[in-house]
């Protein structure tokens, strides 16, 4: 497995959060298709300047994420947001990644509503596209339990569309983050790792620093391994006073980890 960073988490400017995870050691960054680097505005030329500068670091370009502001479920402006996701998976192609990272809402309990078929059609239409271009769509996954979702992924006869698995996104849903890991043997492309602290009463959970929280990490690379995942592990941090500090402490404790498995 190889270990890469969210530079979202570092939180500072594209070009010092690069260096900053190169001098890190990891192998590869997750990068956000927004602003500056949104399909739209970044051109040709600066598509080959980016990957210049992912060169000039040493590091490989692991996943793109495509931050949406509504669900692929729903109605209001649907067919503009699959043409967005198109796009950033042309860029993704451009700048070197296969993989693009996409928020996959609940999956709804009647097959006959409006919010079923429209969910669907969004994940056909982009899975064709990827299936044309060569890239593939992680779906970021946490509202459903992993047996539905891997039967749900079933359904469908296009081969770019998996899972992006984030143990903290099951952890919330009061899902155990490391036997949800085995109904979806050949559909992870893609993994995050992040941790949390579930409270015994309230069932909520916080997130924390990685290692700090209540995931059994030996366990889950244990899993992962078992299951044959040699993808990215990408260590990520949403919240946090000092996100850069623990991101890069959250390296270190992952190759510790990991070399124990």
């Amino acid at each position: 497995m190889k270990i890469g960073v969210c530079l979202d988490s570092l939180t500072m400017p594209f070009r010092q959060a690069l260096q900053r995870a190169a001098a890190m050691g990891v192998g590869g960054v997750q990068v956000s298709a927004s602003g500056d680097l949104s399909p739209q505005r970044l051109s040709e030329t600066g598509r080959r300047e980016l990957r210049t500068l992912l060169r000039s670091f040493n590091l490989q370009l692991a996943a793109l994420n495509c931050p949406l502001r509504h669900g692929i479920d729903v109605a209001e402006n649907q067919e503009e947001r699959i043409e967005h996701i198109r796009q950033v998976m042309a860029l993704a192609f451009d700048i070197g990644t296969r993989l693009v990272v996409v928020p996959f809402p609940k999956i709804a309990s009647d097959e006959a509503s409006p919010v079923f078929e429209r969910l669907r059609y969004s994940l056909v239409e982009l899975g064709r596209h990827g299936d044309r271009i060569g890239v593939s769509i992680a779906l970021e996954i946490g509202f459903d339990p992993a047996d539905k979702v891997r039967d749900y992924l079933n359904g469908f006869e296009v081969g770019s569309l998996g899972v992006n698995y984030d143990p903290v996104n099951l952890l919330l849903r009061d899902c155990d983050p490391i036997s949800s890991l085995m109904p979806l043997q050949g559909k992870i492309l893609h993994t995050q790792a992040r941790d949390a602290r579930l409270a015994t009463v309230s069932r909520t959970a916080a997130e924390v620093p990685l290692g700090a929280g209540d995931i059994n990490w030996l366990n889950y690379f244990g899993t992962l391994t078992a299951l044959e995942y040699h993808g990215w592990v990408i260590v990520k941090r949403e919240s946090g006073e000092n996100r850069p500090a623990d991101v890069e402490a959250g390296v270190k404790f992952l190759r510790r980890v990991i070399i124990a498995t």
